[in-house]
């Protein structure tokens, strides 16, 4: 320890940086809230996913984004939640894990959080792609989507690996002039790798505000293009590239939906994360050994408050989903209720359309029978039979059922599906 350490840590009575007893209460209340909160949105979204692309909702490349986004949410509330109510909160400054049990757990939170922000990029460039590329992004399937998630959480494994060698235990006996003897032990970034450590923190950083700023640009990109889509037709074969002359309203509020969607997820990990971000910068801006207490203690008093601001952008996933789709939220009340009644798409799509050809036929009936009012009724149900599904022509503009109440990013599809002919599909997304 060197001088400027040691006269920073006796200075001050550490318990009295301690949170007293009331507001103990108050955190561990309110975390408890949060993860039973975020355990039971995330579960349920993961298998309201699965439902939903097992009846035709959604595609399989937009349920795996979405399944390990909740699954990086699930992770960072499991790991990070239960260990940061111990020892930030009841034992901050008398931690009794080993060595390496820090060390593992600052890697783990630290890739499962950024895996979380990756799997939002991911997510936003495959919906850029199929909204502004829809040519490429169709020339692109197969096995594209796995590959960006392996890069997401990949990526965000190389981010921590540095906090293996950077973080570990700390430990420090004060032998203060008055009062007794403080025996302090911190899980903390270890001072003789402290640049290395800072250099990460910065790296990390960087990466998201640069995620921000893409997912930023790509929805604008997405905005233009709708834009240009909604105008009258004119100056060009397909207008923008890729985009297709004629959408249907679904689709395009479908895409609408989808900006939005993704507009309040940067947004939620803006606010949310910023106030973490500014409190790992605060442990990278100078060494330990250069704090004042006044920082030590900003530093403290924002712990609490970022903590609760980061775990519940790992929360809100689920609400916006809900927010965003009609069909997700019903799904997701009746998983909640274990009441499972949506019905595939294609069940649909056949009910709505024999209930369109019965409305259409019913006036060429009534006239019929007027026309033939000598006849018997028997002879007349023999003769016109109702038509089946088989022989039945469904007229074009038929409407088709509503999967684009699912989630936004996956309706576009399903409402091109249910088209007749050979009519081009290059809209879907």
């Amino acid at each position: 320890m060197n001088e400027g350490e040691a006269e920073i840590y006796k200075e001050k009575d550490w318990k009295d940086l301690e949170p007293n007893y009331a507001i103990k209460i108050f955190l561990t209340v309110l975390y408890s809230l949060i993860l039973l909160t975020g355990i039971v949105g995330n579960g349920v979204t993961i298998q309201v996913m699965q439902v939903l692309q097992h009846n035709g909702y959604m595609q399989k490349y937009v349920t795996d984004h979405l399944v390990s986004l909740a699954c990086s949410d699930l992770l960072v509330l499991l790991i990070g939640m239960p260990v940061e109510l111990y020892s930030a909160t009841w034992f901050p400054f008398t931690s009794t894990s080993g060595d390496a049990s820090c060390k593992i757990y600052n890697f783990l939170f630290e890739a499962c959080s950024y895996a979380t922000i990756l799997n939002v990029a991911t997510l936003s460039f495959e919906r850029y792609m199929a909204i502004c590329h829809p040519f490429r992004f169709k020339a692109l399937a197969g096995e594209r989507t796995g590959c960006l998630i392996a890069l997401a959480w990949v990526t965000s494994v190389f981010v921590a690996i540095p906090l293996l060698f950077t973080t570990g235990m700390e430990g420090h006996v004060i032998e203060p002039d008055v009062g007794p003897v403080q025996n302090l032990t911190f899980c903390t970034n270890l001072r003789e790798r402290w640049g290395v450590y800072r250099a990460s923190i910065f790296v990390a950083f960087i990466l998201y505000i640069v995620v921000l700023v893409s997912v930023g640009v790509m929805c604008r990109g997405m905005i233009l293009v709708l834009q240009k889509t909604m105008r009258p037709m004119g100056g060009g074969v397909n207008g923008a590239e890729g985009t297709p002359k004629h959408e249907s309203a679904r689709v395009k509020a479908a895409k609408k939906q989808t900006i939005l969607f993704l507009g309040l997820i940067v947004g939620s990990l803006t606010v949310c994360w910023l106030p973490n971000q500014v409190r790992r910068l605060m442990t990278a801006a100078m060494p330990k050994s250069s704090w004042t207490m006044p920082y030590f203690r900003s530093y403290v008093a924002l712990h609490p408050v970022a903590d609760t601001f980061f775990y519940l952008s790992s929360v809100l996933n689920p609400f916006l989903y809900n927010l965003s789709s009609s069909q997700f939220q019903q799904v997701f009340v009746q998983m909640l209720r274990c009441r499972l009644t949506i019905e595939h798409v294609n069940k649909r799509t056949l009910r709505s359309s024999e209930e369109n050809s019965t409305r259409s036929l019913r006036p060429l009936l009534k006239s019929l029978r007027c026309g033939h009012g000598g006849r018997s009724t028997q002879t007349q149900s023999v003769e016109f039979k109702m038509p089946t599904f088989t022989t039945l022509h469904i007229p074009k503009d038929t409407p088709a059922p509503s999967p684009e109440e699912a989630l936004p990013t996956t309706d576009e599809s399903r409402s091109i599906s249910v088209r007749k002919g050979n009519e081009p599909d290059e809209t879907e997304i």
